[in-house]
């Protein structure tokens, strides 16, 4: 029998946890995962995050401030997306370096655990 590595509902959890993430800061896609108890699941959130595309209703989540483990945006073959995420976080005060890193020990944003 196969394992399930996310659930049903797993993409409102990664809205509602996203939404927690404020102005000026960053988290990974692992973290988002770990901080839903779904360590392996990094993948599925950036899956979750990129449908906001086609979830109008979910506006308010600001994908913009997850990037991945390396400090950096995942470009994943979308053309616009990247430098609209970019704008957005500079705007809130994240700063990329030369190479397009965010300095994680700086903007990483902690999850408080429940």
């Amino acid at each position: 029998m196969e394992e399930r590595v996310v659930r049903p509902g797993f993409w409102n959890r990664v809205y509602e946890k996203v939404r927690e993430v404020p102005s000026g800061t960053v988290v990974t896609y692992g973290q988002v995962a770990a901080a839903l108890g779904t360590v392996r699941a990094a993948r599925q959130v950036g899956f979750a995050l990129a449908g906001l595309r086609v979830r109008p209703d979910d506006d308010d989540v600001p994908w913009h401030r997850v990037i991945n483990a390396k400090g950096m945006i995942s470009h994943r073959g979308d053309v616009d997306r990247p430098s609209e995420q970019q704008l957005r976080l500079e705007a809130e005060g994240v700063v990329f370096s030369a190479k397009g890193r965010v300095d994680l020990k700086r903007f990483r944003y902690a999850f408080t655990v429940d």
